[in-house]
């Protein structure tokens, strides 16, 4: 047999490229029906229909081995399914991180078996030679994999709390990051001279390497940039992978999840007023590290109960609510909904804002929230309600921090200083539901709104404090 023959034992026939193509349209939907709470879950439903159609699909063309695979599927679907009825919606950012790293070992594993075996993937010829263009997709694949791996697993660390949240700044970071980036590069151009075991086995060494260098230096607080990140590279993983399988689907979904997750990057980034090639480059953490971590010097600010903020509530004739990952650790989104819809009761408008970094990853809020079954029409974007504030009666503001700081919009020498931020201050009230006064942000920055005339300071458990106002509201 000729190695062309070798290449078209692995030609697609024409009624599965079909299938592939019809599967990839049906993400394409997936994802735009994602883009939207009232359209998510038709969107899952479209994702969903999609992957089946590739499975099936990919099963029907390589029939051998169905047992394995079906007995691997079993088993992986019932872990998913257990993992994701036990875990926690304030969970979620890690345990996307912690699915983001097992989508990159996939690809290291699919790596190594076709450089094992590159015969029977169609990438050589019988003398087991791998073809030029094989190596260069199997050296990237196996590289961002790599990466995407040992990143997801210091991102779960810290999201999770077995790691400090803390900004690890290595001395020399940046050369050796650059340093070892470059050997990786290098060596992938090598590898399509040399398909020695050592080359792959140390593209694959370094790659595992630079993942872990390049998100200890972020701090756990900075999350929502660095899950969507590794996001973007599990997607760019699959992608490589798929052109060493031979597989549309996979290159479609790869390329799908890649360029998404990185303009969901970009756009995150300029929400915080951050460099993207920084991000990239594992300075983001040094940067939003700037503050000293401390409160400014002591100014007289005022303390409120439970009762004053539910009596100036049910006063109001409008309250914007302004959630942030203080509510997601006290989980206090359900007595939070409680709370909305007692003021609903009084005739009092409610709406929630949400800023686009609020929480540890993208979406954050807005999934606590529709757990809680708060209705898709009462939340709304930075974008469309920071010119509302100005008009409401009480901002209620609960675990948010750095997202409301005034500084950002006149301070130059903040850390946070060119941040979009919500206009929470120029509400005739202001109720911040904070645990003490001791803590600050991520960016280590003092909150003026802390001290305005017109803030009324909640000192309490998040969850704590909502269910006291809910019970005043009822007497």
């Amino acid at each position: 047999m000729t190695e062309p023959a070798t290449l078209a034992e692995h030609a697609v026939p024409g009624w599965a490229g079909l299938a592939y193509l019809i599967a990839g349209v049906l993400f394409i939907l997936a994802l735009r029906g994602l883009s939207s709470p009232t359209s998510s879950r038709s969107g899952n439903r479209f994702g969903m229909v999609g992957m089946l159609i590739a499975v099936v699909t990919t099963l029907i063309l390589h029939g051998t081995g169905l047992v394995e695979i079906a007995v691997a599927i079993a088993i992986g679907g019932a872990i998913g399914f257990v993992t994701a009825r036990k875990i926690a919606m304030t969970d979620m950012p890690q345990l996307v991180a912690a699915f983001h790293s097992l989508v990159g070992m996939a690809a290291v594993l699919v790596a190594a078996a076709a450089y094992l075996n590159p015969v029977a993937f169609g990438i050589a010829g019988l003398d087991g030679v791998i073809h030029q263009v094989s190596r260069i997709e199997m050296g990237l694949g196996v590289a961002i994999g790599a990466i995407t791996f040992s990143g997801s697993v210091i991102a779960f660390l810290k999201l999770n709390g077995n790691m400090s949240g803390k900004p690890i700044m290595l001395p020399a970071r940046h050369v050796i990051n650059l340093g070892t980036l470059a050997a990786i590069i290098g060596l992938v151009g090598y590898f399509l001279t040399d398909q020695s075991v050592w080359v792959f086995a140390t593209i694959t060494a370094l790659s595992f390497l630079i993942g872990f260098l390049l998100i200890i230096p972020i701090g756990g607080a900075d999350m929502p940039v660095v899950v969507s990140m590794l996001n973007s590279y599990s997607g760019w993983a699959a992608a490589a992978m798929g052109f060493t399988l031979h597989n549309t689907a996979m290159i479609i979904t790869g390329a799908l999840v890649g360029s998404s997750g990185a303009i969901l990057s970009y756009i995150m980034c300029k929400a915080m007023n951050r460099s993207f090639i920084s991000v990239i480059a594992g300075g983001f953490g040094a940067e939003a590290a700037a503050g000293d971590g401390s409160a400014k010097e002591q100014r007289p600010w005022k303390r409120g109960s439970a009762e004053d903020a539910a009596f100036l509530m049910k006063q109001a004739e409008s309250v914007i609510i302004v959630p942030g990952y203080g509510m997601a650790v006290a989980q206090a989104q359900h007595a939070l909904r409680e709370m909305g819809d007692l003021l609903k009761k009084e005739g009092v408008s409610v709406k929630y804002a949400i800023h686009p970094v609020a929480g540890r990853m993208p979406g954050h809020m807005n999934v606590l929230l529709a757990e809680a079954n708060v209705p898709y029409d009462d939340v709304f974007e930075l974008e469309d309600i920071n010119s509302e504030f100005a008009q409401c009666d009480v901002a209620f503001v609960i675990g948010a921090n750095d997202v409301t700081n005034p500084a950002a919009k006149t301070d130059k020498t903040s850390p946070i200083y060119g941040m979009p931020v919500l206009d929470v201050e120029k509400a005739k009230t202001v109720l911040f539901v904070k645990r003490s006064m001791g803590g600050v942000g991520y960016a280590g920055v003092d909150n003026d709104v802390f001290y305005m005339d017109n803030t009324m300071m909640l000192l309490a458990d998040a969850k704590k404090m909502v269910e006291d106002i809910c019970k005043s509201m009822a007497h």
